[in-house]
């Protein structure tokens, strides 16, 4: 059965769950760690993407990310390629660090976002990588401590989590840790990380007490939440995927957008491939990675191999791309 394609939407919510090959380490040290976190808070602060929990396992790691312009497989792509390439060469191996693709799953703010962070931050001690809450407390490759001040993580958005508590840092902090404290005996946890399916089967007892009877809901294992949010993530994923398939029965294709874009810029289409250095072959490469990515879907891997390029390469120049794209007046296909 092929794959469900991911539910992206500016400005959601999304938990995202990055497990090893064959549940392998992606992380062996302190270097490893703060590598990783070093390229995800850079990543984070030029896409303008907003981290509400984090924590790093020794082969798996966790993020709780609200997107913004700058699509969330675009931001993940930067910050796995990246820290891959960096893990093999440090390790002198090859092939792939990761299993499969990362999870992300779409999640609706209220009444999950609480409960999502006080989730994520308290893996190091289901994990068994600490033993209590007062290490979990000052433990440095958690979330948990720079909401408590005890780390400075500046891309980490602390006062948006701590609003929900009051107003007072300090006494705002001592809400917040006794309410993850609150959450060690509530254990794993699955109607959390397994999707919608679960849900729909009356999971999560709290929020099924808070409800005026019993409400049937809508399941979907790439979204966390109540069955008005799961439809209508659902019908903006299927209006996106309709939009894109309409594009292509139209004739758009990866052909038909490098032609466009080679006219644009008065070139043929065969002098954007490679990686010329000439300002309008450049100017229209990145034009070009902009339109096949955001505009039809095509995969960074797919728009590489057509331009022999790298896969980094596209997602830089999909970047750059945007910004042509605004300055010349070029809508996104639609």
């Amino acid at each position: 059965m092929p794959r469900k394609a991911r539910i992206d939407a500016p400005g959601a919510v999304h938990h995202i769950i990055i497990r090893g090959i064959e549940r392998k380490e992606i992380f062996k040290d302190d270097f490893d760690r703060n590598s990783f976190l070093d390229r995800l808070g850079r990543i984070l602060t030029e896409t303008a993407t907003s981290c509400y929990a984090w924590a790093l396992i020794p082969n798996h790691a966790h993020l709780l990310l609200r997107s913004g312009k700058v699509p969330l497989a675009t931001v993940m792509r930067r910050l796995l390629t990246g820290y891959a390439q960096y893990y093999n060469r440090r390790y002198r191996r090859h092939g792939q660090l990761f299993q499969n693709r990362y999870k992300s799953i779409l999640c609706q703010e209220d009444p999950y976002l609480l409960e999502l962070v006080r989730y994520i931050h308290l893996n190091p001690l289901r994990a068994k990588i600490i033993s209590d809450m007062n290490q979990l407390n000052a433990y440095t490759y958690c979330g948990h401590s720079v909401i408590l001040g005890k780390e400075n993580r500046a891309w980490q958005d602390s006062g948006y989590i701590l609003g929900h508590f009051g107003k007072q840092r300090k006494a705002t902090q001592n809400r917040y840790q006794e309410y993850v404290k609150e959450g060690i005996e509530k254990g794993k946890r699955p109607e959390l990380v397994g999707g919608g399916l679960i849900r729909s089967l009356g999971g999560w007892k709290e929020i099924e007490n808070l409800r005026k009877g019993s409400r049937r809901q809508k399941g979907d294992e790439r979204i966390l939440g109540e069955t008005e949010f799961v439809l209508g993530a659902l019908k903006v994923a299927e209006e996106e995927a309709d939009r894109r398939y309409k594009l292509r029965a139209k004739g758009y294709d990866i052909e038909a957008i490098a032609k466009k874009v080679a006219e644009e810029f008065g070139i043929k289409p065969e002098e954007m491939i490679g990686s010329g250095k000439r300002p309008a072959d450049a100017k229209a490469r990145s034009l070009f990675c902009f339109l096949a990515v955001n505009g039809l879907g095509i995969s960074a891997t797919e728009v590489a191999r057509h331009l022999k390029i790298t896969q980094p390469a596209v997602s830089l120049s999909a970047r750059r791309g945007e910004k042509i794209a605004g300055e010349r007046k070029i809508e996104v296909l639609k």
